[in-house]
């Protein structure tokens, strides 16, 4: 017997709006709509587009060592977060695998946290296996999480509250959205500039409904979220980070804050410190995740072996797809270190043939981040 699907407080909307619904971490969620992948992409990109994200996981860590907490969980700088902050991090274990990421925002009175879906549950059981005598920890189930997120985003959100146009990147505010009180965030998971907003759930329908009465907004689901991070550079946890990666393998040496490193302030202290601080210091990995361009027009897909020139095989690829902003496949994996350099052609094997790819600059589309 198939196990009940959750859904999410828009899911009217979604069928409403004739979305064709998959499975995704427990959750029935939009895929596409009438639009298309491909569509609602380039939509995204040139004006605005809506994700239901209530998948995720969203939770408050409240007490005032809330921050010295996740300090002894993840390699980032959460104590000096600034109020109305966010900042993204990750949970290693001992092994300095990444057991997932996660976005962290500092509102004064809590922390306010979102975790990915798949990863929801053993998430919270780490948190509350780990979790001090003077941190409460409350799971928020009463709110939805939208995205609004393009060059557009900006002008459609101000109309319902001209707070938003001030923010900057990783700025949060609680805000009036709608008649509700929201969690907004100027950040998300497209490399456009936009918003992400938890909104209370008994508003979401409203919220989303005022959205999409712009002529700029169009709904995008699962489909194109996931060309558009990864033509954008952003990893999947469970496809291109997951518990047997370090951050400094999978290229996100800049998600370790500087004070939470061997010369820092506050140095160590997380799960698996000792081995992520000593790659830093040798530089010492066998492999790298690496951005893929494709010289031929087939896409090369999750999955897929990687091979030099000698038909050796060097790595895989994580993440794939056709990236319809530059007409061109976009991957992104791992290869042995010597086959990392950028400009170094590899082969991907494709139904038995071998596919040539260039090891290519991430992003592979130009963040387009508001910063001020």
């Amino acid at each position: 017997m198939s196990e009940q699907l959750l859904t999410t407080p828009l899911h009217t909307l979604h069928t409403e709006a004739g979305a064709k619904m998959v499975p995704f971490a427990g959750y029935d969620m939009p895929v596409q709509y009438k639009l298309g992948v491909k569509k609602e992409h380039l939509h995204c990109r040139a004006a605005a587009g809506l994700f239901d994200v209530s998948h995720m996981g969203q939770l408050r860590l409240i007490g005032t060592n809330a921050a010295a907490f996740m300090e002894t969980l993840v390699p980032v700088d959460i104590i000096d977060l600034p109020t109305g902050k966010q900042r993204y991090a990750f949970f290693t274990n001992e092994q300095g695998g990444i057991s997932d990421d996660l976005m962290i925002t500092n509102f004064g009175d809590h922390l306010f946290v979102v975790v990915n879906a798949a990863c929801k549950e053993q998430d919270i059981k780490h948190l509350q296996a780990n979790l001090p005598a003077d941190v409460e920890m409350q799971l928020i189930e009463d709110r939805a999480l939208l995205a609004l997120q393009g060059p557009k985003a900006v002008d459609v959100l101000s109309k319902l509250n001209p707070a938003v146009a001030n923010m900057v990147f990783m700025d949060a505010l609680k805000l009036e959205l709608a008649g509700a009180e929201c969690y907004v965030s100027r950040s998300g998971y497209t490399g456009e500039d936009g918003y992400e907003i938890s909104v209370p759930a008994d508003a979401a329908q409203r919220l989303a409904q005022q959205l999409l009465s712009d002529d700029d907004v169009q709904w995008v689901g699962l489909g194109a979220r996931d060309s558009l991070r990864l033509e954008c550079g952003l990893c999947l946890y469970g496809h291109d980070l997951d518990e047997t990666t370090t951050p400094v393998e999978a290229s996100l040496l800049w998600g370790i804050s500087k004070n939470r490193r061997s010369d820092g302030a506050r140095a160590g202290g997380f799960p698996g410190c000792d081995i992520i601080l000593e790659q830093i210091k040798t530089k010492q990995v066998s492999r790298k995740r690496i951005g893929l361009i494709g010289v031929s027009k087939a896409p090369v897909r999750e999955g897929s072996k990687l091979f030099d020139a000698q038909g050796n095989e060097i790595g895989i690829v994580t993440s794939g797809t056709h990236g319809p902003s530059i007409a061109k496949p976009v991957a992104m994996g791992y290869v042995s270190i010597e086959f990392a350099t950028l400009e170094t052609e590899v082969f991907a094997e494709v139904r038995g043939k071998k596919l040539a790819m260039i090891v290519s600059k991430m992003p592979f589309v130009a963040q387009s981040y508001f910063r001020g």
